[in-house]
């Protein structure tokens, strides 16, 4: 099979942030700079240097707004300020200032599906029936026979209602946690609110915000629920963000045309379940976001209910999924290719065979995603190498959404071991450990105990051991973004039409396109050598190897290249 679009070529509109390097931040695990356990803003600021010698453009970091941080600071109180906990708002305006100097663009977190509990919005609301802030939220009457209005599940478990205290039967909603009551996008003084708030963050400086769940703005007003998908009546949430993606684009345009296209800077949209055929809605010329995360490979784990009949997402799906996406974003714009995240596992931990987790595997599927065309997203420690950490008890583990997880697993008869391991190896604390700068007791990271326990492996995974390693998967990283950077090659990942080659099981074989020039990639993780013989043709193209993941893991003969396993390697493609 080849996957590629066979839309009629066309060409898209030029863009700053096209053929940039991403990175992502999480504020309370990258630095402490002030001995509190917890990371910062000067923190972040001692190390602008290191990104900018990654290679590092944009800079997304996660939110460090006024928060009572029940979801991680997902759970905003006030969007105009900055969280004592992470600095000052001055910390903030040296941030910016100090990584535009590097070259370095800042990205902020827009979380406006829900805001805190602790928002004056909603405490004018819960306070007054009859106050105008009543219609920020959604507020409904109960059934007849006191139960919810319909019977969506939260993400993070339980009704979406939650009842109003001493008023009869009335609820208001909420797709995460109680404490963060979704806004009504329906009430235009909301909008209004949102891209005033949007706009002043522009003038402070950033370059851009990412946009948080925002998928799930739209609503079906008549709450009518769906079937249910589980023992417990319930539906879940995400299922109906999904049936409504194809009416979002009111919401979406407006907030573009009002906000980020103003100013011409960049977004990036969480948007989970966006069908391929909606890409130029969504990522195209005329699209609502910059770009969005492609998150189609973990579409296929979100599908299950219960940590316990989730079905493992093996490097076979995920590159199936990957290469069927990037195939549709052909001729219509970029994707933005992402292993990991705050919410999400360590990639060589999840996607990859055991005998990969290592430095083979990290270079290996770093470099099949690092290639990709778009603008790819590195998440804190990707480059280093990160795999999950061990979790002994669950009282390790500070993350809402797994201690939910686990109550079900204990609820449904799961032995704790067993249910202690499932939610270890999901839990979106994977990648929410401390940033191991050193080896030292707390990794470089404080210098007292850390919020959240440290890698245990810290001592052989570490910025300090590999910085000057030539051999090191930093170092590697480094390569892979120096080749997506390097003027000869720009044009290609900028304009290039990607094509999936036939692979075979844990193997992946593509190319970025040009009509003179190719990256052509092929990446192996399977227990045995991969030959490619039909990938181009030596009497019209030369092949230019540019990067192998180990010296030597690479052969020629003629047309045939073959790659050893565990490895990746990339080349150039030219036309004579």
């Amino acid at each position: 099979m080849i996957w590629v679009n066979k839309m009629q070529k066309t060409t898209i509109q030029k863009k700053w942030w096209h053929g940039k390097i991403a990175y992502q931040i999480y504020p309370k695990s990258f630095k402490d700079s002030n001995g509190d356990g917890i990371g910062d803003i000067q923190g972040i600021i001692s190390k602008l240097p290191y990104l900018h010698d990654l290679g590092v453009e944009i800079v997304w970091i996660s939110p460090m707004y006024v928060s009572p941080l029940v979801d991680q600071g997902y759970d905003i109180a006030d969007y105009e300020h900055i969280d004592p906990v992470f600095g000052t708002d001055a910390d903030f305006d040296e941030l910016v200032k100090k990584a535009k100097e590097l070259g370095i663009s800042i990205i902020m977190d827009l979380v406006v599906n829900h805001c805190s509990s602790e928002h004056i919005w909603f405490k004018k609301a819960i306070a007054d029936k009859n106050s105008p802030y009543r219609d920020y939220f959604y507020f409904r009457q109960g059934k007849t026979d006191g139960t919810p209005p319909d019977n969506l599940r939260s993400y993070f478990g339980g009704s979406v209602w939650e009842k109003v205290p001493n008023e009869d039967n009335i609820y208001y909603l909420h797709y995460f946690a109680k404490e963060q009551p979704d806004l009504n996008w329906y009430n235009p003084k909301v909008r209004e609110e949102i891209y005033a708030m949007m706009n002043r963050w522009f003038a402070r400086g950033i370059d851009g915000f990412r946009v948080d769940a925002i998928m799930n703005i739209e609503k079906d007003l008549s709450f009518p629920g769906l079937p249910a998908d589980s023992d417990d009546g319930m539906a879940s949430s995400a299922s109906m963000s999904h049936k409504l993606s194809g009416k979002i684009g009111h919401f979406l345009n407006e907030m573009n045309e009002n906000t980020v296209a103003l100013h011409d800077k960049f977004s990036v949209g969480e948007a989970f379940g966006v069908d391929t055929a909606l890409y130029p809605n969504f990522i195209g010329d005329k699209g609502c976001f910059g770009t969005i995360f492609d998150f189609k490979p973990r579409e296929l784990v979100e599908k299950s209910v219960k940590v316990y009949q989730r079905r493992p997402v093996n490097f076979t799906m995920f590159r199936d999924a990957t290469f069927k996406s990037q195939a549709a974003a052909n001729n219509v714009g970029f994707l933005a290719p992402v292993m990991e995240n705050h919410d999400e596992p360590r990639g060589i931990s999840y996607y990859i065979p055991k005998e990969w987790e290592n430095e083979h595997g990290a270079k290996a599927f770093g470099t099949f995603l690092m290639m990709l065309r778009g603008i790819p997203f590195i998440y804190q420690g990707q480059e280093l190498g990160l795999k999950n950490p061990t979790f002994n008890s669950i009282d390790e583990i500070d993350d809402l959404a797994t201690h939910d997880m686990y109550r079900t697993c204990i609820k449904d008869g799961l032995e704790k071991n067993r249910a202690l391991a499932l939610c270890s190896h999901e839990t979106r604390d994977n990648a929410r450990c401390p940033m191991p700068w050193d080896n030292s007791e707390y990794a470089g990271f404080s210098t007292v105990k850390p919020w959240l326990k440290t890698y245990s492996y810290k001592d052989e995974l570490n910025v300090e051991s590999q910085i000057h390693d030539e051999n090191s998967t930093y170092s590697y990283y480094k390569k892979l973004i120096a080749i997506r950077r390097d003027k000869n090659y720009q044009k290609i990942f900028t304009e290039g039409e990607f094509i999936g080659l036939l692979s075979s099981d844990l193997t992946a074989i593509y190319k970025i396109a040009t009509e003179d020039k190719s990256i052509f990639v092929m990446t192996n993780l399977s227990d045995k050598g991969l030959k490619c013989a039909d990938a181009f043709d030596l009497s019209v193209q030369t092949c230019t190897l540019l990067l192998e993941t180990h010296k030597g893991v690479v052969s020629q003969n003629g047309n045939e290249i073959t790659l050893a396993k565990g490895e990746s390697a990339v080349f150039l493609l030219a036309n004579r």
